[in-house]
């Protein structure tokens, strides 16, 4: 466990993305923020290929494993799994609103079920012992008035015992849009989730959606909320996470350029495929690493035509960066890379 608070920035669990290497590139950014796993049914987790689907690493930390399930004895069960192997957070999922989610009644469909969603959490905490348990959720699910709704499911759920939360500050509709619509179309109420702090001072709040830089997100934060959680604006920008440890957690190291944490990767590439890994696999979370600066086309181009081809490795990795750093720009701000010992 870290002594200092890894919610106050956090990077959001998002499907198909931050899977270990996507975490591993997020790692060498920042070494304090709080990193979380893609959601992992408590299906696949009891009866899936568990070894692959939570395996992390020790330089990942802190991490949280994200839950997506109904059963309180599975999520039970599941939660018992997260704390031996190591995590440092088990959150469930009540904010997804994709149709497979909903199927199984879980994720942002338990928005209608606070009690049970306060027995899944009970349940979770009584077996995940000194690790904490968190909530994911939104503000509510297609008619509900959210002024109504939320503060009843933060006061059900608290009262089981959770004592964080990180409020993705949308609706989600659960028929009609689309899980990318009900990224962007249901309006954002963010002055919602800061008034859930207001009125529950006792709990930890984090707010999610529609949080694009770290200006932002210091606003936030200076407001009174706890925490700030990222999601794909740290995925399709992800230097913006080299500054961090610095802004965020008062940390005295030097910013992280994007040039340093690409090499930093490196050896972790390389170990990787000789462990059977597939670069493409790794190299995909890396696409955006030089957003908006000469040779980041080319860099993108790069990987992405060659990556998938037979013995290509690290070496390609630096080929795609001497395009960005033959492109004009400063090499390297800081010349720094995160302590990834966890502390």
């Amino acid at each position: 466990m870290t002594e200092y608070q890894p919610h106050r920035l956090s990077v959001a669990p998002m499907m198909d993305w931050t899977d270990r290497h996507c975490r591993a590139f997020h790692r060498r950014f920042t070494r304090r923020a709080l990193l979380y796993t893609e959601m992992v049914t408590t299906g696949a987790v009891l009866r899936g290929p568990r070894e692959r689907l939570l395996r992390f690493a020790r330089e990942e930390h802190p991490v949280a494993l994200q839950l997506g399930g109904s059963v309180p004895a599975e999520l039970a069960e599941a939660a018992r799994i997260g704390r031996d192997l190591g995590f440092d957070e088990i959150n469930l999922n009540v904010g997804c609103p994709s149709d497979r989610v909903q199927s199984g009644c879980f994720g942002a469909a338990l928005m209608r079920e606070p009690a049970l969603v306060a027995d899944c959490a009970a349940a979770m905490i009584a077996a995940a012992g000194p690790v904490p348990v968190s909530v994911k959720c939104r503000i509510g699910v297609d008619d509900q008035d959210p002024e109504v709704v939320l503060p009843e499911f933060l006061r059900r759920v608290a009262a089981a015992g959770v004592g964080r939360f990180a409020i993705h500050a949308r609706k989600a509709w659960l028929q009609g849009l689309s899980p990318k619509e009900n990224r962007e179309i249901p309006p954002l109420d963010h002055d919602l989730a800061r008034r859930m702090k207001v009125a529950f001072p006792e709990l930890e709040i984090a707010i999610n959606g529609g949080i694009t830089d770290l200006d932002t997100a210091e606003a936030f934060l200076a407001r009174g909320l706890d925490g700030v959680m990222i999601g794909r604006a740290a995925y399709h920008n992800p230097a913006l996470l080299g500054a961090v440890d610095r802004r965020v957690f008062g940390g005295a190291t030097p910013d992280v350029a994007a040039e340093d944490a690409v090499r930093a990767m490196l050896p972790y590439i390389e170990a990787e495929l000789r462990n059977g890994a597939e670069l493409p696999r790794i190299t995909r979370h890396m696409l955006g690493a030089f957003q908006g600066r000469p040779g980041a086309r080319a860099w993108r181009r790069m990987l992405s035509e060659r990556a998938h081809r037979a013995g290509a490795g690290p070496e390609l990795v630096e080929r795609a960066l001497a395009e960005v750093t033959g492109a004009g720009d400063q090499v390297s701000v800081g010349n720094a890379t995160p302590d990834l010992q966890p502390r």
